[in-house]
């Protein structure tokens, strides 16, 4: 069952959002598990990683959505985010905190459920994928997605993930790099392997990664980072 939130302070808008769903999990044979709350602070405090989807009206009395958003991304990197809003000019900031897409209101079933499909597709279409990591006598096992980046030092892998950093002797950077081929992630220089679902931009030769460390891009791998941060964010919308 996909768990969705819906994020709205208008009762009216809420209810034609629940009953697309209603309406969506009908006609797809898939069934949701939604919860509603009346701004952004209601989602943000006490937030724990959960939900699948997330339908955020940007503009609220209370926290707007866009701020909720933020915060959010902070403990979730994985959540499907669509924005509720009255202004298309919302959906370049939306990308900031990596939302899927928009849906302009007055809110239309047909863009409703094409946006819907979108995020399911993507939910069908991720498997979570892990990584082993061996020091010395300790073996972990932790998931692809919560590594921002991984760092080569002195014969040492650096492992920087959402929880903390972990050590590895066992493993070239090559060897990581190909393992995490398919996961969107990227060799901005000879030290550094970055999760693009975690890239914030690209200014004045850095990479800037959503805990505000900045990794440097060398020359030669520029127009690469470009190209591949450019195809991801391509990807995540379709």
């Amino acid at each position: 069952m996909i768990s969705i939130a819906v994020v709205e302070d208008d009762l009216d808008d809420t209810d034609t959002l629940t009953g697309y769903l209603n309406r969506y999990s009908d006609e797809s044979h898939q069934p949701f598990e939604v919860e509603t709350f009346v701004d952004g602070e209601d989602i943000v405090v006490g937030y724990r990683a959960g939900f699948d989807i997330i339908l955020m009206d940007v503009e609220m009395a209370g926290m707007n959505g866009l701020a909720a958003a933020e915060q959010i991304r902070q403990i979730d990197h994985k959540v499907i985010i669509i924005f509720i809003t009255n202004l298309a000019q919302y959906a370049i900031r939306g990308y900031e905190v990596d939302a899927l897409d928009y849906v302009l209101k007055p809110i239309a079933y047909f863009s409703f459920s094409q946006r819907m499909s979108k995020a399911i597709s993507r939910i069908h279409r991720r498997e979570e994928r892990f990584l082993v990591i061996s020091a010395r006598d300790t073996v972990s096992r932790i998931p692809a997605s919560s590594i921002l980046w991984i760092e080569s030092k002195r014969h040492r892998l650096i492992y920087h993930t959402s929880g903390g950093c972990q050590e590895s002797t066992v493993k070239s950077m090559r060897q990581v790099e190909d393992e995490l081929r398919t996961e969107h992630f990227f060799r901005c220089n000879k030290c550094y392997l970055v999760n693009l679902s975690v890239t914030r931009g690209f200014e004045h030769g850095y990479a800037i990664l959503v805990d505000g460390t900045q990794l440097a891009v060398s020359q030669s791998k520029k127009r690469g980072f470009l190209e591949a941060l450019t195809s991801y964010a391509g990807e995540t919308v379709l």
